[in-house]
């Protein structure tokens, strides 16, 4: 992209300007039916097959609101520390786009459901308190598929599709007061904060919040003010940012960009941005509308919502374990750093090392492979943990096979490796790669032979004495059998044929 040229370095950003950050992540809920109708919400069905006369905002069709939308708007309120409105209602966001069949968004404006809450982040071993500013019911829109173009996008396409399932499922979105004061910690900042808001929505059962299925969704504002001053700048907005390491980067990347106009006199246009996943840059979208600009005023198909206080109570009662406690009692339980925790926490990997030991994966192990072998995929291939195709399960049969001595580290990387290609579960891959690790005496035998044979230096060495030089046998058998060798009977096995003792 052009604008990642000649950009200021981030810490000489960072030497002028203090960035002042707002986030606002929109979750869809994991309701079975849409915010205002009966349909379906089931992800990646036949496109504009779960529509009806509401949804499509054709006329005369009436909405009625979704109960336990309104049930989970709740509690994610109370698990954000907000104040439950006694009384709240829908207004009309009026503005036309092909993915919003009515023209406009069914939202909250002046009246939202939450407000006033806060949500405590780790960073560095430091607590960083984020201030909620409201968490609001609305209904998602439609999806627009650009076709024919290179990037997807509208420009250069030939024609547009649109697919109006996900228009009406339930949403809420969580928005933030202006974060100050994080400095050059903004990006982490804001990494945390959508990783702890992710684990608090999964805690809570209301969504799965799978970023990478778009159920989990950040916009980021940011601004640049001079080192002193009071008075912030003007912002642009990220829409749509999918990941929480993309939230890190957008944030990384629009404070070099503020800096760099700002540095060589230019004016910041106040304006929406795309994210780039290739190499992190951002670039304009259109230019922001005001409140104003949306014309809001009251629906007049809707009731207002009046949470009862005595159910606003009930529902404080069955909040679950909220994540920040899980993970202490988890670090405790695991003997674990904060160093550690913390980096469980940035890869998604707390749920998914959990669900491995429930399934009967020792803990260090369950940790060890999502944190080595998998994380390492997930980054090669641009993804959440969580959207490897491998369960807890079967990284938890993996770890059963080496506890019984039929794997070795080795060969369960391989076996991990045929697993994610799509070739079955574990045993399966086992079966069909060969890969058990050899522990028969007899089958042993002739390969420890031959690399006494080959190495007899090394031999004599060990027959003095010298222990220790029995591990380049070792490793001569291992390499002779592909790996697939019980290390610990091979040298067992050499150390007898060399009348020493172990």
């Amino acid at each position: 992209m052009a604008e990642t040229l000649s950009m200021v370095s981030f810490e000489d950003a960072l030497a002028s300007y203090d960035p002042v950050m707002g986030l606002e992540v929109h979750v869809e809920l994991g309701t079975a039916t849409k915010m205002f109708c009966g349909c379906a919400t089931g992800f990646g069905a036949e496109p504009n097959s779960q529509v009806c006369p509401t949804c499509l905002g054709l006329p005369g069709a009436l909405p009625v609101v979704n109960a336990t939308a309104v049930e989970s708007a709740v509690r994610i309120g109370l698990a954000l520390n907000c104040s439950i409105a006694e009384w709240c209602r829908f207004a009309r966001k009026n503005y036309f786009y092909p993915d919003m069949p009515k023209n406009f968004q069914t939202s909250q404006y002046d009246e939202p459901i939450a407000n006033d809450g806060y949500l405590d982040v780790e960073v560095d071993g430091e607590t960083f308190r984020v201030e909620i500013e409201r968490a609001h019911m609305e209904e998602d829109t439609g999806k627009s598929l650009h076709v024919g173009g290179a990037t997807g996008r509208i420009h250069g396409a030939d024609h547009s599709l649109v697919d109006y399932n996900r228009a009406g499922i339930p949403l809420i979105e969580i928005v933030t007061k202006p974060i100050v004061g994080a400095g050059a910690r903004a990006p982490q900042v804001a990494r945390a904060y959508v990783a702890e808001l992710r684990e608090l929505i999964r805690a809570l059962g209301v969504s799965e919040a799978r970023m990478e299925q778009g159920q989990m969704r950040c916009d980021v504002n940011l601004s640049l003010r001079p080192i002193g001053r009071e008075e912030f700048g003007t912002r642009s907005e990220t829409k749509n940012v999918n990941s929480m390491r993309s939230v890190e980067r957008a944030v990384r990347f629009e404070i070099q960009r503020h800096a760099t106009v700002l540095t060589d006199g230019g004016v910041i246009v106040q304006e929406t941005r795309h994210f780039h996943e290739d190499d992190g840059s951002t670039t304009p979208g259109r230019v922001k509308e005001e409140a104003e600009d949306y014309r809001y005023f009251p629906e007049p198909d809707l009731v207002p919502v009046a949470p009862a206080r005595e159910w606003v109570e009930e529902l404080r009662a069955t909040l679950p374990e909220l994540p920040s406690a899980r993970r202490r009692r988890l670090q405790a339980e695991w003997g674990v750093s904060d160093h550690e925790m913390q980096s469980l926490l940035n890869a998604g990997a707390i749920d998914l090392i959990v669900a491995t030991i429930e399934a009967g994966a020792p803990a260090d192990q369950a940790r060890k492979w999502w944190m080595g072998e998998l994380a390492r995929r997930a980054n090669e291939d641009g993804v959440e943990l969580s959207a490897l195709p491998i369960t807890p399960a079967q990284v938890a049969r993996v770890a059963t096979l080496i506890g019984e001595g039929a794997l070795n580290d080795k060969l369960a990387r391989q076996v991990i490796e045929g697993v994610l290609a799509g070739e079955g579960g574990p045993d399966e891959v086992v079966e069909a790669r060969g890969l058990k690790v050899v522990s028969d005496d007899s089958a042993l035998g002739a390969a420890v032979d031959e690399a006494i044979a080959a190495n007899p230096g090394v031999a004599d060495k060990v027959r003095s004495g010298k222990v220790a030089a029995a591990g380049a046998l070792v490793g001569a058998v291992m390499k002779a059998t592909r790996g697939q060798a019980d290390a610990a009977r091979v040298r067992e096995l050499i150390l007898a044929r060399l009348g020493v003792e172990g």
